[in-house]
């Protein structure tokens, strides 16, 4: 299979660039592959994004504290300014002569909130479109935030915000008698597939609205990053792969333990997606030279071949290397990837001498106009979540490699 050469020849790589310690001559398991079978693999990435402590025996107090902790984040972060009181018949505290809807002020809670609302659309449109061949996303949570869904409290879901907050374009037709059809542009293109915008009962919530608050929390809590285009497809293996955990204790807070490990992952990796730090040495830039100059040291023939054609690293390796290689590759295939990624101590060196084994195995098809893209390294998995009308694939459970 290409993933396993891909893989094979990326520790290949590893191994001639970097002298291994006699203890790392014998690899983890994790570096193998980690079984899914119960919760393995979700326990494992836990630790090996420094979420759980390696004391077992802390894990609970841990866990019960930063499961809290994101609680409070829902209860600070995701209420609609006034809603509760106007909803309970209370004056508009609020809406003051010193603070109002209109008040341009830097400091303005109304002005911090329609700037939250600009990243949430944002947010809320890459997330919908969330591994668009899988189900899964669109599925109901087996687990939905009671917080946030109880009518009782004084909370409301991002979903309502974003309704309320978008203006929907429509169409108006009048024929010669004077019937006027309304009809949305976006409907009338099937711009809109049926299950991609699937209204779900109250008290449901889809596991791309769960995905959603987790990207909003961090925007609000990370206000320097805020939020980039591209980070719902590095939180979504995450969350899928804590969301399937067969234990249900550990998946009923799959959304809190998604949050802190992909915060922790975006300490490692967020320098690549802030451009004032683009050409420094933790930037992309430098990132994206440094598959190049790994390749030209393996394979001068391919180098030279890339710079004849003017084929520069940034027309591809720039997703690559940001997404981690979500998109380059089915879920199941991603997921197997990132089992060696999270356990390797260098793990961005380790993602740069991948980017250059998927040169060094396709060279035959760079000449193509269509190359590089995400089919050039996908193969035929079947998935437990892609319905089998989809590419002609069953509905069998993935066995990764």
């Amino acid at each position: 299979m290409l993933l396993c050469l891909l893989i094979s020849l990326s520790l290949v790589l590893y191994s001639s660039f970097f002298v291994i310690p006699p203890s790392l001559l014998h690899p983890p398991i994790s570096l193998s592959g980690i079984p899914f079978e119960g919760g393995i693999r979700a326990l494992c990435w836990k630790v090996l994004l420094n979420y759980l402590p390696l004391d077992q025996t802390m894990w609970d107090s841990f866990l019960k504290k930063q499961r809290e902790g994101y609680s409070q984040f829902l209860k600070e972060m995701i209420i609609q300014p006034g809603i509760a009181k106007a909803n309970l018949g209370l004056s508009r505290e609020d809406v003051t002569m010193e603070d109002h809807p209109l008040n341009p002020s830097p400091e303005s809670k109304w002005n911090n909130y329609f700037r939250d609302n600009e990243v949430l659309l944002q947010i809320d449109k890459d997330v919908r479109r969330l591994y668009p061949d899988m189900a899964f996303f669109q599925w109901p949570t087996d687990y939905p935030c009671q917080l946030i869904l109880d009518p009782q409290n004084d909370y409301e879901t991002l979903r309502c915000r974003v309704e309320q907050t978008t203006l929907k374009a429509q169409t108006v037709d009048r024929n010669r008698s004077g019937v006027t059809n309304v009809s949305s542009p976006g409907k009338a293109l099937n711009l809109y597939p049926s299950n991609e915008y699937e209204v779900l009962p109250n008290g449901c919530e889809a596991h791309w609205e769960v995905v959603e608050r987790i990207l909003f929390i961090y925007a609000k809590l990370n206000p320097g990053i805020a939020y980039v285009q591209g980070m719902n497809e590095v939180v979504g293996p995450l969350y899928y792969t804590f969301a399937t955990d067969p234990n249900d204790k550990w998946r009923e807070h799959a959304e809190a333990d998604t949050f802190f490990c992909f915060t922790n992952l975006m300490s490692e990796n967020r320098d690549m997606f802030i451009k004032s730090l683009d050409d420094s040495q933790c930037g992309i830039t430098y990132k994206m030279e440094s598959v190049y100059s790994m390749l030209k040291e393996k394979d001068m023939e391919l180098y030279i071949k890339l710079q004849e054609q003017n084929i520069k690293p940034q027309y591809f390796t720039f997703r690559w290397l940001t997404l981690l290689l979500s998109q380059e590759f089915l879920l199941p295939d991603v997921i197997r990837i990132w089992d060696t990624l999270f356990s390797d101590q260098d793990r961005f060196n380790f993602l740069i001498l991948v980017c250059c084994a998927m040169l060094v195995t396709t060279p035959s098809q760079m000449s193509t106009p269509s190359w590089p893209r995400p089919s050039s390294f996908r193969t035929g998995h079947s998935h437990p979540y892609l319905p089998s009308p989809f590419l002609g694939w069953g509905g069998e459970d993935a066995t990764l490699n």
